[in-house]
């Protein structure tokens, strides 16, 4: 098995409803290092005000990782592949910042879920996916990072 088949596999997918209306989703897909997997397992999605706050500092990050979003029109749907560390760290923030409206409290998240280790974003992302309660997780990590 080589390493790259070992690894799990995930996807940025890019949907365009409208002029100025989109949304961006993290799934991870079937491999053989998911057995588990027999079809894409849906991560996170980021869309309307929080991704208008987040936007500049989202396209640099998706720039870092090889993904242009190129032109937006309506109906367009694109995804890409992103490795194992951009997937955790964007579903964590799309998560983490979907509900949020402040840009201070968003800069603060942001920033705290930037200076996490690829294991404490893995941590988190997986306490808000298979929990039973994942609105107390990331309120909890909402807080944890919003009062230093």
């Amino acid at each position: 098995m080589t390493p790259s088949a070992a690894l799990p596999k995930y996807e940025l997918r890019l949907n365009v409803a409208g002029r100025g209306d989109y949304q961006l989703e993290v799934w991870q897909l079937p491999s053989p290092s998911t057995p588990r997997l027999t079809t894409p397992e849906y991560v996170a999605t980021i869309k309307g005000t929080s991704l208008r706050l987040m936007e500049p500092r989202l396209l640099k990050r998706l720039k870092g990782y090889g993904v242009s979003l190129g032109k937006m029109t309506t109906g367009r749907q694109d995804s890409w592949q992103i490795n194992e560390e951009a997937a955790l760290t964007l579903g964590l923030l799309f998560r983490t910042l979907a509900p949020m409206r402040s840009i201070d409290r968003i800069r603060a998240v942001a920033d705290g879920i930037d200076e996490m280790s690829r294991e404490e974003a893995g941590y988190w992302l997986g306490m808000a996916m298979h929990r039973k309660n994942p609105r107390r997780v990331l309120a909890s990590l909402r807080m944890l990072l919003t009062t230093k």
